[in-house]
């Protein structure tokens, strides 16, 4: 017997189609929000409720349960955002008169400097790749482009392979919300991606032989997807830093981003540059560089300084 859907499923059903269709909301966001809207409709039903008759007072109840469930200041904000949206698309869609969520106040977000790695790390983990035992041109490719561009992992596993044509001297990037950049390629990425490519299109000649046809992705894969998934990535960095000797904790494809921010940062680059190499839409998400370079700074002096070591008694 299949389960009746949930009463409120409709409304965040064309919710989220809308939010696809005007807006290009990225396949990960949207499935967060509907994670988060049907919690919240599983918690109106509960007070006997529902999105069309929810006021206020429910949507703060509701976000004072998400605390006392012990959910991180980020991911309240996340639900009340969704919450948020969906009640200003009901609005204009004439389902409510009002919006109930306009004047809530979310619960910020907690201000964590992002982890990065040492240029001594990163090199460690561009050699492991280099050394691979297997797939050596390729995990050599994935790393140097990782670094050289800072491109989120997802961005990196679905490039197509019309991108890396010509020994390109900058990469065209297809970033959140479908929005394009353009990054320079470091000389070491640009060998590093040539040679892969070839390798690629002599592999793909002879599968083309035996009736494959061929992939548009530069880093392809006979799975679901057509190329090299995130999961798999993941795992793979994982596997660089245990042969590289540093910490799998430490390292994600993220920290590699971060890593690629904070040492263009070091070395002297502006924060207009980064921001629109990283594909940021505001100039203060990209600020944290600032206080993740500030806290290295201090950390280095109160380390080395002769006058904040303390003195033996």
């Amino acid at each position: 017997m299949t389960a009746a859907p949930h009463p409120m499923a409709r409304w965040a059903q064309v919710f989220l189609e809308a939010q696809a269709a005007e807006h290009n909301a990225a396949q990960n966001t949207q499935a967060a929000y509907a994670r988060d809207l049907m919690d919240f409709a599983g918690w109106l039903t509960g007070q006997s409720q529902h999105f069309a008759t929810a006021q206020r007072d429910d949507v703060e109840n509701y976000l004072i349960h998400c605390e006392a469930q012990g959910l991180a200041k980020s991911t309240r904000a996340r639900r009340l955002s969704a919450i948020k949206q969906l009640y200003r698309f009901a609005f204009e869609e004439g389902w409510r008169s009002d919006n109930p969520a306009i004047q809530i106040k979310g619960p910020g977000r907690a201000q964590r400097l992002p982890k990065t790695l040492e240029l001594a790390e990163v090199d460690r983990l561009l050699d492991a790749a280099r050394n691979s035992p297997k797939n050596a041109l390729r995990n050599t490719c994935l790393m140097e482009l990782l670094y050289a561009t800072g491109m989120r992992v997802t961005e990196l596993v679905s490039l197509p392979v019309s991108a890396a044509r010509g020994d390109p001297r900058m990469l065209l990037v297809r970033g959140k919300g479908g929005k394009e950049r353009l990054v320079p390629l470091s000389p070491p990425a640009r060998a590093a991606m040539a040679a892969y490519l070839a390798a690629r299109d002599q592999a793909e000649e002879e599968a083309r032989q035996k009736g494959v046809p061929p992939s548009k992705y530069l880093f392809a894969s006979r799975g679901k997807a057509g190329h090299l998934t995130r999961h798999r990535f993941f795992g793979l960095i994982k596997e660089f830093a245990v042969a590289g000797g540093v910490s799998p904790a430490k390292v994600t494809p993220h920290t590699l981003r971060h890593a690629f921010a904070t040492h263009l940062l070091a070395g002297g680059a502006d924060l207009l540059s980064i921001q629109m190499m990283l594909g940021h839409a505001d100039v203060a998400t990209t600020e944290i560089y600032t206080h993740v370079l500030d806290a290295r700074l201090t950390e280095l002096v109160m380390n080395h300084h002769p006058l904040a070591k303390k003195t033996e008694p």
